[in-house]
């Protein structure tokens, strides 16, 4: 644990939590309900009625943890409850069905709204001290689902992300001290994992996956950050075809107003390593506000992006205190700053909401990329200030640099090197 006093970006002291990174022996976690003992067994068959029958029991009597054995274990929805947590074992899958069918529909939270849509593989809401962890694998089994969406994108373009009716792989809602440790967590239908009004929530050492290739895993966002405080993503490796880290948080010409959305805080990203992804860390597409995050010490294989703010014309946002510092790998845009366009509603509002980003520092960084500098300056719909660059080594196609799209912009030590 660090003896050394470290801060957030607007000064705020890291407190202790942030340091420890303990993860509970099995043995630690109660009784152990392994699902062979009730047979629950890999033989291909869905068992989610058994296997939400165990965790109503865990539960009823007292609490203790599911564990998944060696073997594949098929099953829809699961809802965990207070005391009742989840291991998988080594050589372990819990996998999804691939059958929507399988799937409740229920009010939920997800793309910056609440609404019915399907639940997910994995669900908690409202618990305290849920932990899912193992070295085993979370499968979601999404590949019927992802040709699907492609095949009716090719019919309607403009077919959304819910249009193709999938599930999320984990979903936890309104719970504290949540740990999601060691997994494997891949093939998620949809979004893979998604915390909405939680605080002191801890990723370690997890592998999160989604194939950009040969078929494409839409909208497989490794982790979906929407309302919360006191996040740590630690020792994890992502690779999936959108998003990697992307703070939500709502959506709309009124979403600040509304009391199902809400800020994001406190949220350290770091020691991670990350493979193809759409952005390293992102906000938005359906974010009000994010502050005081850090994302350090991370290597990128190939991401598109590894700052990007989405600019909603038709959503007030405001993204301030972000540190994004010794960063290595390779990436198309160092930092992209757009218009935001994609399914554009002002619903009746005569304005476009002006939003804001400031006091976003990028340091100590050794990148390659094709372009260092997106950033587009549009005053009628963002306002962009006090924005930092230091000891950055860039080597890209493009420099793009354009001082003028930022007020109080600060450059020191930083090298562009154009490689044609």
């Amino acid at each position: 644990m660090s003896t050394v006093t470290e801060f957030f970006p607007d000064g705020t002291p890291i407190y202790s939590w942030f340091y420890d990174t303990h993860i509970p022996a099995l043995d630690d976690m109660g009784k152990q309900y392994v699902l062979t003992d009730y047979n629950i067994l890999s033989d291909g068959k869905i068992y989610t009625k058994e296997i939400q029958t165990l965790i109503d029991t865990a539960h009823e009597n007292g609490g203790g943890v599911i564990v998944v054995p060696a073997g594949t274990y098929m099953t829809g929805s699961l809802y965990f409850k207070q005391g009742v947590h989840l291991y998988v074992a080594e050589g372990g899958v819990l996998k999804g069905s691939s059958d929507i069918c399988d799937y409740d529909v229920k009010t939920t939270r997800i793309e910056g709204e609440t609404c019915k849509y399907f639940t997910a593989l994995i669900n908690a809401d409202g618990v305290d001290g849920f932990t899912m962890f193992g070295p085993g694998t979370i499968d979601g089994n999404g590949l019927k689902s992802w040709k699907a969406f492609w095949l009716r994108r090719s019919w309607n373009p403009k077919c959304t992300n819910k249009d193709e009716q999938r599930p999320r792989l984990v979903y936890i809602s309104g719970s504290s001290n949540v740990l999601i440790a060691d997994l494997r967590l891949i093939n998620s239908h949809f979004w893979t994992t998604h915390i909405y009004k939680c605080d002191h929530v801890k990723y370690l050492n997890c592998y999160i996956y989604s194939p950009a290739g040969p078929v494409r895993a839409p909208s497989t966002d490794a982790i979906d950050i929407d309302v919360c405080c006191d996040v740590l993503v630690k020792n994890c490796y992502m690779e999936v075809n959108d998003d990697s880290v992307v703070l939500k948080g709502g959506k709309g010409p009124w979403a600040d107003e509304q009391a199902e959305n809400g800020s994001n805080q406190r949220i350290i990203v770091e020691d991670c390593e990350y493979g193809f992804c759409h952005g390293c860390l992102t906000c938005g597409s359906e974010s009000v506000h994010n502050k005081n995050i850090i994302v350090r010490r991370i290597k990128v294989g190939s991401g598109h992006n590894l700052l990007w703010l989405k600019m909603r014309p038709d959503t007030p946002q405001h993204y301030e205190y972000i540190f994004v510092e010794a960063v290595e790998g390779k990436v198309t845009n160092f930092i992209n700053i757009n218009p935001w366009t994609q399914f554009f509603d002002l619903k009746g509002r005569a304005d476009i909401p002006l939003s804001y980003a400031d006091h976003i520092v990028m340091k100590n960084c050794r990148c390659e990329c094709i372009n260092y500098f997106n950033v587009k300056n549009d005053d009628t719909q963002y306002h962009l200030s006090d924005f930092t660059f230091e000891n950055l080594e860039i080597k890209a196609k493009n420099d793009g640099f354009s001082p003028e799209a930022v007020e109080n912009i600060i450059v020191k030590d930083v090298n562009v090197c154009l490689d044609a």
